[in-house]
């Protein structure tokens, strides 16, 4: 009996179909769309992650800066806080949150907003 298994008409033959769409072939069994050289496309979750650990890290560590070590008043702590703020919305802006869904952005701004005033509150409440 003949060995058909590389004839080119029977190739395509055991694939998984989704409509027009090969979602899995039966030599491989991953999808079509996988490549594991494709280029990285990092997703909304990882600039905001990106974000709030920015913030939470370096909110702190300015307010035992420049309050603790360096004695400055408050008031300027909260504005030299609000300017990093403003820094990490900006840096994570440009990193591709200004093509994100809409929630995604106003999580983002609401969630620094909120780091932004615990420390706002701490420093002058």
């Amino acid at each position: 009996m003949p060995d058909d298994r590389n004839d080119p008409e029977d190739a395509n033959e055991g694939d998984v179909m989704a409509g027009d769409r090969r979602i899995a072939r039966t030599d491989t069994a991953l999808p079509d769309w996988y490549a594991s050289d494709a280029a990285y496309r990092p997703i909304p979750i990882a600039w905001f992650a990106g974000a709030l650990v920015l913030q939470v890290v370096a909110q702190p560590a300015a307010v035992m800066l420049f309050w603790g070590l360096l004695g400055l008043p408050r008031l300027v702590v909260v504005a030299i806080a609000l300017l990093i703020t403003g820094m990490i919305w900006q840096f994570t802006w440009d990193r591709g949150m200004h093509g994100a869904p809409k929630p995604w952005q106003w999580a983002t701004g609401l969630t620094l907003a909120f780091f932004f005033g615990i420390t706002a509150l701490s420093m002058l409440g």
